[in-house]
């Protein structure tokens, strides 16, 4: 029996009200603020990711393990290009090393490494 009806995930970051907005314009989802934690979810509601601002924060160092990555997102596209193009606009910013073809590895305004990949 489940006892959640759908998962949370949580960043830390440096300003939780600038990471929302750019993953929320990412994912056309809605922002929500609550008083220093910030959630975004899409119209629905099915889903949720939340921000919490954190006074010292260290951004991951990809690809090394210096400060480990602690998490990275996913996020299916049609076209990598594009993908790419639309989360460069937002304020991402592309990782020297790119282990692969078939996905790209982004680095979120926060320093958080995502990664773009094919469907």
């Amino acid at each position: 029996m489940a006892i959640a009806k759908f998962p949370s995930v949580v960043i830390d970051c440096p300003d939780a009200a600038v990471l929302a907005a750019f993953y929320a314009e990412l994912f056309g989802w809605e922002v929500e603020d609550k008083g220093g934690w910030f959630d975004i979810r899409p119209s629905d509601g099915s889903n949720c990711i939340s921000f919490q601002q954190v006074d010292v924060y260290q951004a991951p160092v990809w690809p090394g393990q210096t400060i480990p990555q602690q998490m990275h997102l996913d996020m299916i596209v049609e076209d990598l290009d594009k993908g790419e193009e639309v989360a460069l606009s937002l304020g991402a910013s592309k990782a020297d090393h790119q282990p692969g073809e078939t996905f790209r590895v982004l680095l979120d305004p926060a320093g958080h490494p995502f990664c773009l990949c094919l469907s």
